[in-house]
């Protein structure tokens, strides 16, 4: 399998003016059958090298920021490697993940242990003597990202990394992550764009008129979506990655691996053989002259920041004097 990334950056300073906020949703998605789909650990991870890749590459993003958080959520973490690359980068941060799935929960509750042994393990060697071992500063917690159990005004940074196009609601998702967010705290994340998994999408639209592949939401409207919830000053980027297959059975499993169809309006049944034929006939029609299948995900990037407020929470206006010194 080999990756091809095509850099199409797209810095769009959206406007910071504050129209009324209405909730709507982005898709009619199955929080339920989200939760299920990734409750299979094993299959998930089939498709962990393109997190991996991901989150390289929003800590780049991330590096150009000047930024010391105390506390940052790790939204949709998974299994917790993200909470790992986060703690090497904010060492005296306390860092939380949370996920709607307890099974990756459990998985990273148990990568988390295991890495607490080896940090054990390094300090009694190196510092036999001093009777203590330091804990990595975690916590795991399981929920939704538009009701997160955290109290207003506590965490410096929310991180997320592929995980918000499965929420049906993301503009309260950016509500909610505004509320957490102390003021000048940071919001970074990334998830999938409307040209995600297109071949499949135009081979089932061959097949039968039903809802196969997520509508993922345009990153523009994402940052329109900034600024409804409050956020100052909303940055998006957008590049498109082509991931390539020899086979038409090893794409359609990476596709279950990514979380498959969580739609509410999916059909209940199987896939007929005759219908499942023909959608292999449609991808292998796109074989490339190199003799691979490409699989397209587009990949957005946004940051944004909580600025400060403007009224108080009685509706009072604050205004602020910069003195300087008279010359």
């Amino acid at each position: 399998m080999a990756i091809i990334a095509f850099h199409l950056t797209c810095r769009i300073p959206m406007s910071t003016s504050l129209p009324p906020f209405e909730t709507s949703q982005s898709a009619p998605i199955d929080l339920r059958r989200v939760r299920q789909l990734f409750a299979q650990p094993a299959l998930v991870r089939e498709s962990e090298f393109m997190r991996r890749e991901i989150s390289s590459r929003m800590h780049e993003r991330l590096a150009l920021v000047k930024l010391t958080p105390q506390r940052v959520l790790d939204a949709g973490c998974g299994a917790g490697p993200d909470i790992y690359t986060l703690q090497q980068r904010f060492s005296e941060a306390a860092i939380i993940g949370l996920d709607a799935s307890a099974a990756m929960l459990s998985m990273a509750k148990e990568q988390r242990q295991t890495a607490q042994l080896s940090v054990n393990r390094l300090l009694k060697k190196w510092l036999p003597f001093t009777g203590k071992s330091d804990e990595l500063a975690s916590d795991l917690l399981c929920g939704d990202f538009a009701q997160l159990p955290l109290a207003p005004n506590t965490v410096d940074l929310v991180w997320s990394n592929l995980a918000l196009h499965w929420h049906p609601q993301p503009d309260r998702v950016f509500a909610e992550w505004r509320r957490i967010l102390r003021v000048d705290g940071l919001l970074m994340f990334s998830c999938f764009g409307p040209d995600t998994f297109k071949e499949l999408r135009n081979a089932f639209a061959g097949i039968d008129d039903g809802a196969h592949v997520l509508p993922f939401v345009d990153m523009h409207d994402f940052g329109d979506m900034l600024v409804n919830a409050g956020f100052s000053t909303p940055v998006m980027d957008m590049e498109t990655i082509t991931v390539t297959y020899d086979t038409v059975e090893k794409l359609l499993a990476d596709v279950r691996a990514w979380g498959g169809n969580p739609l509410a309006t999916r059909g209940r049944g199987l896939l007929g053989r005759a219908a499942g034929a023909r959608i292999k006939v449609a991808l292998e029609a796109r074989r490339r002259p190199d003799g691979k299948l490409p699989l397209t995900f587009e990949i957005i990037y946004g940051h944004a920041f909580r600025p400060v407020p403007k009224t108080t929470s009685g509706g009072e206006s604050i205004v602020q004097w910069n003195l300087g010194k008279n010359r």
